[in-house]
């Protein structure tokens, strides 16, 4: 089996974990969203990257002391940067609405994720066959996260959801787009953090493992600005007290989510190693359109698009061709980069 086609099933799973790690969020029903959102964030960003470091790559300490500061404060800036853009993306959905703000978010994200590294490391790259191929699937995927915008505001309106006041629309969409910006900034942190993961390989980390010396610090920053806006919603929610409510169970679905969360981070890092010289170019947009590929899915299964009519449903699904469309391109280009 080629080492693209390996990357290519990682990132497939690395989608399906990424889209599916809200659902235990269905079963916390006795607590509210920050209370959910903080254990998260605990078990997420601040018990799962150490612990995951620590066993994969050996020396760490002579990693970090060996390799040049500017490439860990790299990480930790791009880190915090992204954990401010997750509290933007609650403040847009309660804004312009989830369907909204998920497709700008993830269509932003993808663009910038994508073609900064582009331009900016591998500009020689940009006019050969495979630069085109990435330009033209980043446009797909801007296309088809488009169509999915407007399927899913269709949903919105049939269902009778909420909408967002007039006043609010513009904020949210520039939320929106900042949120799109900061959560391109995971695969900055991957890509201008090469220096940590050469140094890591060098003193015998894997080569799937080595983007762990990224995560933990990346992760540290970001959980920062969470824990902050979950503490200032417990506040003005007065939910502290609802922790009790939940129990053990509540507990173990939000370290679930985390499993599934940090899986998929850990699984695309081992994918962008094994897709060649422009992994996380490649890769970025790859993991987004399968993201929204997987989440389509699963909403469809879970019953999310009943009774919205026949016109909603088949623009998802076109949105979803042209997703597809867009991965078959991405592909293409990994095999000639190889």
């Amino acid at each position: 089996m080629s080492d693209v086609t390996i990357g290519m099933l990682l990132l497939v799973l690395a989608g399906v974990a990424n889209a599916s790690f809200t659902l235990p969020m269905k079963f916390t029903r006795r607590w509210a969203w920050e209370n959910t959102w903080l254990a998260w964030t605990i078990f997420a960003l601040l018990v799962l990257p150490p612990l995951v470091t620590f066993l994969t790559v050996p020396h760490l300490r002579q990693v970090y002391s060996q390799t040049a500061i500017s490439a860990l404060l790299a990480a930790f800036f791009f880190g915090a940067g992204w954990g401010v853009a997750q509290v933007f993306f609650g403040i847009a959905v309660e804004a312009i609405g989830i369907a909204l703000t998920f497709s700008l978010v993830l269509g932003t994200s993808a663009a910038v994720g994508t073609m900064v590294p582009l331009l900016r490391l591998h500009p020689e790259r940009v006019h050969t066959t495979a630069g085109h191929l990435v330009i033209g699937a980043v446009l797909l995927v801007l296309l088809g996260v488009g169509i999915c915008a407007l399927a899913g505001r269709a949903r919105e309106r049939t269902l009778h959801l909420a909408t967002p006041t007039r006043g609010k629309g513009n904020t949210g969409l520039l939320l929106a787009l900042l949120c799109g910006l900061g959560a391109s900034f995971v695969n900055f942190g991957l890509t201008f953090g090469a220096p940590l993961i050469d140094m890591a390989k060098e003193l015998g980390a894997s080569p799937s493992m080595a983007a762990n010396t990224v995560w933990l610090p990346l992760m540290f920053a970001g959980a920062i600005p969470n824990l902050a806006y979950c503490a200032f919603l417990m506040r003005k929610n007065n939910s502290r007290g609802r922790f009790a409510g939940g129990g053990a169970g509540h507990w173990a679905l939000a370290f679930l989510m985390a499993v599934f969360w940090f899986g998929s981070t850990l699984l695309y890092a081992a994918a962008a190693e094994h897709l060649g010289s422009l992994g996380p170019i490649l890769g970025w947009p790859l993991f987004m359109s399968l993201i929204v590929i997987t989440a389509s899915l699963l909403g469809i299964f879970t019953g999310e698009w009943k009774n919205t009519g026949k016109r909603p449903l088949t623009t998802q699904l076109a949105g979803v061709a042209v997703l597809v469309a867009a991965v078959f391109l991405l592909a293409h280009a990994s095999q000639l980069v190889s």
